[in-house]
């Protein structure tokens, strides 16, 4: 049986007993995304109310796995890994990292591959046009906008497309560290990689992270241990609470603290071994709108959908 941890439980484990974080793979983090979409999309009510939005996302992650084996990307010296390792940060910290303008065409790229799916809306083509054409300096800014979170900065038709871009170029240089160069850090809700803010969180059933929750990055994909019963933005461990859909899937629940009124969604593999962060967090909007009326907020948005403040 999956083992629930307790947060006193943790210092009494040896330390290498838990993965602690779960860099992504250089290949099929994306495909199994995609795969997970398309899943979700046929699934029901989900399907037909925003199914098509998520073969849409299902077409931009594969695009995204087409592209990820060919980056070559700059990785951080050992100056530079020494000094993340003495004061703690991300190696590969989200707004701090030089992006290589090699990312900009990874974004045409992706922008191109979308465009040439089957079944691409002619709205999403006109943004994926967007995209390939408009100048460095708007595709920097934009960029810049979407790492830091500058709502009114950002251009929200094209900010999925974008994303997707800085998703993938991170994610290939997080695939390419190992866990011994990425600390632990001092705030333990943002991602040790990259620091930026995870999507949601999962229960893993495999054999060396079985029953074990892991926080899912927006960015990189890297995904990090967090204990079980204890807020993923304040880290508080009272007034905690799970919510779901009833009559929903049994794997994806909402979890509330009372303390800071955020939630975030919870994955649970044994449930539904397929589950995957971004995907299901995107297909669960219900769930969102349940929790809205309830009176907490989002602990952070979804990398594929952005709205209005």
């Amino acid at each position: 049986m999956p083992r629930i941890l307790e947060p006193g439980q943790i210092e009494a484990l040896a330390q290498g007993a838990i993965q602690r974080i779960r860099l992504p793979e250089r290949a099929g983090p994306f495909a199994a995304r995609a795969r997970r979409l398309r899943q979700l999309a046929g699934a029901g009510a989900i399907g037909q109310s925003i199914g098509d939005y998520l073969q849409l996302m299902a077409a931009v992650a594969d695009a995204q796995e087409g592209t990820l084996t060919t980056l070559d990307p700059r990785l951080p010296d050992v100056a530079e890994l020494a000094r993340s390792r003495t004061h703690r940060m991300p190696p590969i910290e989200a707004r701090s990292w030089p992006r290589e303008p090699a990312w900009r065409a990874l974004a045409a790229q992706l922008a191109e591959r979308v465009a040439a799916a089957a079944d691409i809306p002619e709205s999403a083509r006109k943004e994926l046009a967007q995209v390939r054409n408009l100048p460095p300096e708007w595709l920097e800014a934009q960029a810049d906008a979407l790492l830091s979170d500058r709502r009114g900065e950002i251009e929200l038709a094209v900010a999925p497309f974008v994303m997707a871009a800085l998703q993938t170029y991170w994610a290939g240089l997080a695939s390419r560290l190992s866990e011994e160069v990425v600390p632990a850090l001092e705030v333990p809700g943002v991602c040790p990689a990259c620091g930026t803010l995870p999507v949601a969180s999962v229960v893993r059933v495999d054999r060396r992270s079985q029953g074990y929750r892991y926080l899912h990055c927006a960015l990189c994909a890297t995904e990090w241990h967090l204990v079980r019963v204890t807020c993923s933005h304040c880290q508080g461990t009272e007034g905690i609470a799970q919510h779901s859909i009833e009559g929903g899937p049994e794997a994806i629940r909402a979890e509330s603290c009372d303390q800071c009124h955020t939630y975030r969604k919870i994955l649970y593999q044994e449930n539904d071994v397929s589950v995957e962060p971004v995907a299901d967090d995107l297909a669960s909007l219900a769930l969102d709108l349940l929790m809205g009326e309830a009176g907490y907020h989002r602990g952070s948005s979804n990398p594929l959908l952005w709205q209005q403040p």
